[in-house]
């Protein structure tokens, strides 16, 4: 099990690289069409945090000789690929507008379609699922513990903060 998990763990990270030249492509679009950045500060966090999780699933799991526990691994990979599919719901329904960073397009009126029709932020309700899950595929417990606070800090006192005022800034009424 040890070896598949480490697929999985692998293919995360690569889904990750992904992202990014996504978000290079869309960052590009954006920013031609007058989009502005905030929140740049905590990025670099953000970045390090994301990148931490995946080394800390694997290191933790190799040095702490974790467990593969049938009862929890598995529906934790279910709850992986279900956050995967989430994200990737955003990043089609969002489209061009979807960023790893804060970028705002003024005049572009807010997404209300797909899953922003419930919530304000599900590509957040990915990152944490996946974030929780990952690491308990092959037990990491401490991973995930330490990913979900530091990713609740995260998302709530500078990431989604710096995402509504920012959306706020080119949505409110003149």
């Amino acid at each position: 099990m040890l070896t598949l998990y480490l697929v999985v763990v692998g293919l995360t990270a690569v889904e990750r690289l992904a992202e990014l030249v996504v978000s290079t492509r869309h960052a590009r679009w954006s920013f031609a069409r007058g989009g502005v950045e905030s929140g740049r500060g905590h990025f670099p966090a953000m970045v390090a945090l994301h990148t931490g999780l995946l080394v800390a699933c694997v290191v933790e799991v190799l040095v702490a000789d974790r467990p593969f526990l049938p009862w929890l691994g598995w529906p934790a990979l279910v709850l992986v690929v279900a956050s995967q599919a989430l994200r990737w719901w955003c990043i089609g329904t969002l489209g061009e507008r979807w960023n790893t960073r804060v970028i705002v397009v003024p005049g572009l009126p807010l997404v209300d379609r797909g899953p922003y029709r419930w919530l304000r932020h599900p590509n957040y309700v990915a990152v944490v699922v996946e974030g929780l899950a990952l690491p308990l595929v092959h037990t990491a417990w401490v991973t995930a513990v330490a990913f979900t606070v530091l990713n609740a800090v995260l998302l709530l006192r500078f990431r989604i903060p710096a995402e509504e005022r920012a959306l706020q800034a080119v949505h409110e009424p003149v």
